[in-house]
């Protein structure tokens, strides 16, 4: 007989502002405990140093992760000019420098060569599998590893500042799998004046934005009452980018059983990807087809 998990039934997104010096796995146990949830998960990892958005999923909440994954992203970030590190960001060592330090015009100019679709190699100190294993557990092994370029969209990317004639402050919202010290990394070779990430901050994931974040000290304020409870959002905030469907009570008791469920009338063209309601609350996702909407993740709220 399989043991049942401890811990609450509570379901939720609750936005964090991640600090840095901490990992992004570290701040979902930290939630989890908090809250004392059975199950916790987030969407989309930020580096130890980096700050900003981490949207955490509790419970059900869970279920909707990879729509926020999936969702555009915005990120801050201040390059350093002058030296290519190991990590592509100021945490690792410095393995080339460079005396040359490029004009805003060229900074200008160079940009639009990473915009809209773009092939990014990932750095070799990140979560990406290779054979299996992390290329960050390869990486500090000192092996020598090639990853391959993979395809990232990147809705804009535009100089937010420049301090001095070492640093640019740029602001880039892109898709899933963005890596912004890659970006920094390449600009920097494009300029031919080399570069990494000073300091990176997601301000905001899909629907979730960094005004909305609670901070850790909050969560150890508050942990285990009623009081941090009302910092959650509901489950169907995670939901924002698909378009939803009001499902009839008979239809919401078929989709809560995994069968396809009548939806009233809607503007979804046949084949879209939708959620169902009922009473206000998310039954199912699914494909809109023909009056029903036919479920891939069913709610149990």
């Amino acid at each position: 007989m399989a043991r049942k998990r401890k811990g609450r039934d509570i379901s939720g997104w609750l936005v964090v502002d991640k600090p840095a010096g901490i990992t992004s796995t570290s701040v979902v146990n930290k939630v989890r405990w908090a809250f004392d949830a059975r199950k916790a998960g987030h969407a989309g990892t930020l580096d130890p140093d980096a700050t900003g958005v981490l949207a955490v999923a509790l419970g059900e909440a869970t279920k909707t992760v990879p729509y926020i994954t999936d969702a555009l992203k915005c990120y801050r970030f201040t390059v350093t000019f002058g030296a290519a590190t190991t990590t592509d960001d100021a945490e690792g060592a410095v393995i080339e420098s460079s005396d040359r330090r490029p004009s805003d015009e060229e900074i200008a100019a160079a940009l639009p060569a990473f915009r809209g679709d773009i092939l990014q190699v990932p750095p070799k100190f990140s979560a990406v599998k290779v054979a299996g294993e992390r290329a960050y557990d390869l990486a500090r092994e000192g092996e020598e590893i090639e990853l391959e370029a993979r395809p990232l969209w990147v809705e804009s990317l535009e100089v937010i500042s420049r301090p001095d004639a070492d640093h640019v402050e740029l602001e880039m919202v892109c898709g899933k799998g963005g890596y912004v010290r890659s970006i920094a990394r390449d600009l920097g070779r494009a300029l031919g004046c080399l570069g990494h990430v000073q300091s990176l901050r997601r301000t905001w994931s899909g629907p979730f934005e960094a005004e909305q974040g609670v901070s850790l000290e909050l969560l150890d304020e508050h942990a285990k009452t009623e009081a941090l409870d009302a910092y959650l959002l509901p489950l169907e905030t995670g939901l924002a980018e698909l378009p939803e469907l009001k499902a009839t009570a008979e239809g919401a008791a078929r989709l809560k059983n995994g069968n396809p469920g009548m939806v009233l009338a809607s503007d979804v063209e046949f084949g879209d990807e939708a959620w169902a309601s009922y009473q206000g609350k998310a039954v199912a996702v699914g494909l809109y087809k023909a009056g029903e909407l036919h479920p891939s993740r069913v709610f149990n709220q």
